[in-house]
């Protein structure tokens, strides 16, 4: 056992350097978001490669719990002020959001269904389903697991889509020149201050593991941010974060969803990924398009509300805001109520629709 224990500490020192190493060739690239791009791409070629890639779970909760800290503190009264009078554009993007993931999910079923009669017809309906909610890749598999769905299928969609938007949408925002709402909402405190830091790396980390012992999702990034939230709101600055410690969560991260992509994940139906791979190109180009009329409606930078809309995961859309500067709250505050919203509803949601009988199933 202390030899297997040895071998994956030295599989993740080794993903580490890697993964840095590619941070590094994207810095002097001049990439979007080099810290998390770079080890992303770079983890999950030499995952389907067959590299022995590793990634550890406390270095991946660290990662979040630093980057929920840091977002907190651009809540400031005034910015909360400015989101508070956008409850309805955010019950808005709720609802799109669970109507997006139920056609998304009713495409895959029209797609696959007459291509796997293997899989029983009640199981199908609950793996394209929550294969297709846009929502967190692991709560949607547990959610899915307990409808009795291919929680294999829904995790390789979730994954795949994931990093489709996480690596796609960067680099179209850098290229184009748009820009979001940083100048009206910078963070409350830019000046660290060690002994606050100190403190606030307490009281995130005790948010954190409240979070984490009530068993809600993403707790580690969720528990911090909020507890960040509040002592910004009351005016308490105690520290910014150091750049250096965002720099290395977001490495973690990138590499916490590249290991997801193993030599075998290609071998899980490939047309299934296909699909999903199609499917997440239309998803983004339709969520372009709401987001644009959003922006109409709000008198929002369109560019803002895309990554507060996309289908990508609430830390990484989180980050993209936060490197390339485009309204970080904003985006913030349309992520975690989705987040929130989905998690609360989609199970229910789905339960509904298949007990209104045969005809709603055909189309679910």
């Amino acid at each position: 056992m202390p030899e297997r224990r040895h071998i994956f500490l030295l599989r993740i020192a080794l993903t580490l350097l890697g993964a840095f190493a590619a941070a590094q060739l994207c810095l002097w690239l001049r990439t979007p978001l080099p810290w998390m791009l770079g080890p992303l791409i770079a983890t999950s070629l030499a995952s389907i490669l067959g590299a022995p890639t590793a990634s550890a779970g406390r270095l991946r909760n660290g990662g979040q719990w630093i980057i929920g800290a840091s977002l907190g503190l651009y809540f400031t009264p005034a910015v909360v002020q400015l989101i508070a009078g956008l409850w309805w554009a955010i019950a808005v993007a709720i609802v799109w959001a669970l109507l997006l993931g139920w056609g998304f999910g009713a495409w895959l079923y029209r797609v696959h269904a007459p291509r796997m009669p293997q899989i029983p017809t009640g199981e199908m309906r609950a793996t394209t389903y929550f294969a297709g909610a846009i929502g967190a890749a692991s709560e949607m598999t547990l959610l899915a697991e307990r409808e009795n769905a291919r929680t294999d299928l829904v995790a390789a969609s979730h994954s795949l889509r994931l990093v489709i938007v996480t690596v796609s949408i960067p680099f179209a925002l850098q290229w184009s020149g748009l820009h979001g709402l940083e100048g009206l909402t910078p963070p409350s405190i830019r000046i660290v201050e060690w002994p606050g830091l100190a403190l606030l790396a307490v009281l995130t980390g005790l948010g954190a593991w409240a979070m984490d012992r009530l068993k809600r999702a993403n707790p580690w990034f969720l528990g911090a941010l909020l507890v960040s939230m509040l002592l910004t709101m009351c005016g308490q600055e105690l520290s910014a974060v150091p750049q250096a410690l965002v720099n290395a969560a977001q490495l973690v991260i990138g590499i916490s969803l590249g290991v997801r992509f193993k030599r075998e994940f290609l071998h899980t139906a490939p047309r299934w990924l296909g699909s999903v791979a199609v499917g997440t190109v239309g998803l983004m180009a339709i969520c372009a398009g709401f987001a644009w009329l959003l922006h109409l409606a709000v008198d929002l930078p369109w560019v803002t509300l895309l990554l507060g809309t996309s289908p990508g995961g609430i830390t990484e859309m989180a980050i993209t805001a936060k490197v390339l500067q485009l309204g970080v709250p904003v985006v913030t505050a349309f992520q975690v109520c989705r987040l929130i919203a989905v998690l609360l509803l989609v199970a229910p949601l789905f339960r509904w629709v298949e007990a209104r009988g045969p005809a709603a199933s055909r189309t679910a």
